[in-house]
């Protein structure tokens, strides 16, 4: 279901007609994340933590109104519910766009992620559809440890999807540390969303025993 936001009422009126037509109107916040409950709790019990994270960010994003809103021709739509839309490396050092349903039911949504995995490793595509705003693009990047991100995007139309983003882990003492990077356009949502969102994953992720319970 999607509900076209009433500008006129619209608490973050002011800030969208600011942001809306900048050049480049997206803001990228990133930190690093302690999964350590999720990290040893998946590998003791053989459950992949790549999905994990994925629900978790799927989850912690539905949760947060603003980054389910997105722009159309000068209007603002807000989705009752957005999907996952993320990389997946194949072979000859390439990777596919792949996309999947989220389901609030971990069980399920991992079922549908790797269907959607399985689809494009057998049929790899790499295709924008500016009509299926309802995803979030997310990629994971296992081989670097980052302290920042910069994501390309079109603008013609205006792209205003979030974009998620998470590297290598890194052992700091005790705690397992996850590089992690949101990107949002400025005219929907701000810093303090982005705030949010770090601080409800953090809160979901350190319990993966409630998760698949």
């Amino acid at each position: 279901m999607i509900r076209e936001i009433n500008l006129e009422t619209w608490p973050r009126r002011r800030q969208f007609e600011f942001f809306k037509n900048y050049d480049y109107p997206h803001f990228n916040i990133s930190t690093s994340i302690d999964i350590s409950e999720a990290f040893h709790y998946t590998k003791a019990h053989n459950i992949s933590l790549f999905k994990t994270i994925l629900f978790v960010s799927m989850k912690t994003i539905n949760n947060i109104p603003e980054f389910r809103c997105r722009i159309r021709e000068g209007s603002v739509v807000k989705h009752a519910i957005i999907h996952p839309s993320f990389t997946v490396s194949i072979e000859d050092d390439q990777f596919s766009f792949c996309n999947a349903d989220f389901d609030k039911n971990i069980h399920q949504f991992f079922e549908n992620a790797a269907h959607a995995i399985q689809t494009v490793k057998e049929n790899p595509f790499i295709q924008s559809d500016s009509a299926q705003d309802n995803r979030v693009y997310i990629t994971c990047i296992p081989w670097v440890s980052f302290t920042g991100v910069m994501h390309p995007i079109n603008m013609h139309p205006v792209d205003s999807a979030p974009r998620l983003a998470w590297g290598k882990y890194i052992y700091e003492g005790d705690s397992v540390k996850l590089p992690y990077s949101l990107q949002a356009h400025h005219a929907l949502a701000d810093g303090f969303h982005a705030g949010q969102f770090f601080n409800r994953f953090r809160e979901i992720i350190r319990s993966p025993e409630t998760l698949f319970s």
